[in-house]
């Protein structure tokens, strides 16, 4: 063998093609680059207040600690998630941020044989870890920006073992209502597993009777996953979980690594899920942010796709690239969403009230010299 290339014909078929997720990036990245000193970042979906008090002091609590493996079941986690969300603690698996479940889940279901069936526009690991496994990826239009569900519904064969759905769904903000997600979930055939992907659930402010947990009861075929990264302000502990029936917590738990998730993750989000205070804190920022950037919007002729996270898609009208270029060197990073078929829009996550304005200020300035 006298090629590194070669190597790449080593690996396996899906991931010989694979183009890896990129990440927002980093501050720390942007000031190598240019120099910069005064940075903010709204590309990512992160928690601008940061962690909770009481996340914070149970770090503080735990860090002497730090020579000892973590408990690798997360048992006092899990009591804590089963006494709020009312399941069991067999109901539960932890993931290094909910992207690990979505990761286990395609290992423990997906083969080149099988298929995943998600939307345009939805989530971009999604394709990336059914092409990993070399199961194949069936691509759904997308429906105003958001999930055709009478499509996918048409798209799934005897053939897909999984179907995943974002809601609210990351990019676009789109929300399904509950009703018409409890029909599709109840149509899908048992052959399948409907991945419900939730990141961004505590967000929603539109009150409805209906609480995905409930339906655990009657579709043994569902899988809900959550995340502590973004509305508990923990992204950087990487620290998520799936609600399920037990059966298939038994079945992720087996491909799960041993001790995924660390000691600091474990406590601070058991901390954080008792932080009402924190919590409705971030959703009252996000709230008035929101109203914010869309204010700011409109003032300057763009609309937006309408979102129930925190994060907002703005269509520009024109070629977003060069636009996220230019605010990157007025300090200010967003998201750019080329990747997942909208060129001419940039995702700008929720920030403080004066990011938001720093955003606003050079959103504009640059649009009068694009």
């Amino acid at each position: 063998m006298n090629s590194n290339n070669n190597i790449y014909n080593l690996a396996a078929v899906g991931v010989q093609q694979l183009i890896p997720y990129k990440a927002g990036k980093p501050i720390e990245e942007l000031e190598r680059e240019l120099g910069l000193t005064e940075i903010i970042k709204l590309a990512s979906n992160e928690n601008p207040l940061g962690p909770g008090k009481k996340a914070l002091a149970a770090i503080q609590e735990t860090l002497s600690t730090l020579a000892l493996y973590p408990d690798g079941s997360g048992f006092s986690l899990k009591k804590a998630l089963a006494n709020k969300y009312g399941v069991v603690e067999s109901q539960i698996t932890l993931g290094n941020g909910s992207n690990e479940l979505l990761e286990l889940l395609a290992r423990a279901f997906l083969t080149p044989e099988f298929e995943a069936v998600f939307s345009q526009h939805a989530f971009a690991v999604y394709p990336i870890v059914t092409q990993a496994v070399g199961a194949k990826s069936v691509v759904v239009p997308a429906l105003n920006y958001g999930h055709d569900l009478d499509a996918m519904l048409k798209a799934v064969t005897e053939k897909t073992r999984l179907v995943f759905i974002a809601n609210p769904n990351n990019p676009t903000g789109t929300l399904l209502s509950q009703s018409s997600l409890e029909s599709f979930i109840g149509a899908l055939p048992d052959t399948c597993v409907c991945v419900l992907d939730e990141a961004y659930f505590e967000f929603v402010n539109r009150v409805e009777n209906v609480n995905s947990i409930d339906w655990l009861k009657k579709f043994p075929n569902l899988l809900i996953t959550r995340t502590f990264s973004k509305a508990y302000g923990l992204a950087g502990l990487r620290i998520g979980y799936g609600l399920s029936s037990s059966e298939m917590a038994d079945i992720l738990n087996r491909v799960r690594q041993p001790f995924n998730n660390n000691i600091l993750a474990l406590v601070a989000a058991e901390a954080a899920l008792g932080d009402d205070e924190h919590l409705q804190q971030t959703i009252a920022v996000n709230e008035q942010g929101m109203q914010q950037l869309t204010e700011g919007f409109k003032q300057l002729g763009l609309e937006w796709i309408p979102s129930a996270g925190n994060f907002v898609l703005v269509d520009l009208k024109q070629a977003g690239q060069p636009v996220y270029d230019a605010l990157l060197r007025r300090g200010v990073i967003v998201r750019p969403v080329g990747n997942y078929e909208l060129p001419n829009h940039l995702r700008i996550s929720i920030g403080t009230a004066a990011e938001n304005q720093q955003f606003l200020e050079a959103l504009t300035n640059t649009l009068a010299n694009v």
